[in-house]
């Protein structure tokens, strides 16, 4: 994991299991999702469209084996789905924004696989997709600024997975329908790691590799 992403993310658990260093935690959290979306940027200044629909990696057991774009969706599609049906229970960020994208898909593409990925990939606007993470990202900044400390005790019931399962944003596929479950046995402090912080890590990291391998490849 890269130095600086671990260290921050190691500080956000720290200080927000204490009333004290709550406020510092969550700012702490927002400079390591800055961090993260600097790098998603600059992938996007550097690397072609086309680049961001390679699998170089298509067998491979982990999160590096999906394309850039996909993970981009990912991230993004499981972030507002989580702050904004499940927390806030509003509309979500995609309402505005799957048209100008052009995906075939509102879910969170857990259930794709393979030369699907490449596929689904290449249907999506890339411009449309940043400004989509961009939004997402900001909707959910203010949710962390919103939150107390009491807030991270949260939990959540079997009607929160009624209502997750009627939205249709997570496919009832095998591949993707234990991820409303994942959720939802979580407390807030379990969703500010998960996936507002270390999930975009695991999915960062793996797109720098997929960039690395690429770029050796041509």
């Amino acid at each position: 994991m890269n130095q600086e992403w671990s260290e921050l993310n190691k500080a956000v658990q720290t200080q927000l299991k204490k009333e004290a260093t709550f406020v510092q935690g969550i700012e702490t959290l927002l400079t390591l999702r800055q961090a993260l979306m600097d790098e998603l940027l600059r992938m996007k200044e550097e690397l072609s469209g086309a680049e961001f629909c390679v699998m170089p990696f298509p067998k491979a057991n982990g999160y590096h084996s999906k394309t850039i774009a996909y993970s981009i969706w990912h991230i993004f599609r499981i972030e507002d789905i989580v702050a904004n049906s499940l927390i806030r229970q509003e509309k979500e960020v995609l309402d505005t924004f799957q048209e100008k994208i052009g995906a075939p898909i509102i879910t969170t593409g857990n259930e794709l696989a393979d030369q699907q990925i490449v596929d689904f990939s290449k249907e999506l606007d890339l411009d449309a997709l940043y400004a989509y993470a961009a939004a997402v990202k900001f909707s959910t900044d203010v949710l962390l600024k919103q939150l107390s400390y009491r807030d991270l005790n949260r939990r959540f019931e079997d009607a929160d997975k009624a209502r997750l399962r009627s939205l249709q944003v997570v496919s009832p596929e095998e591949s993707a329908c234990w991820l409303i479950d994942f959720w939802c046995g979580k407390n807030i402090r379990g969703l500010v790691q998960m996936p507002f912080s270390r999930h975009w890590i695991m999915h960062i990291e793996a797109s720098i590799r997929i960039e690395n391998k690429i770029h050796k490849q041509f």
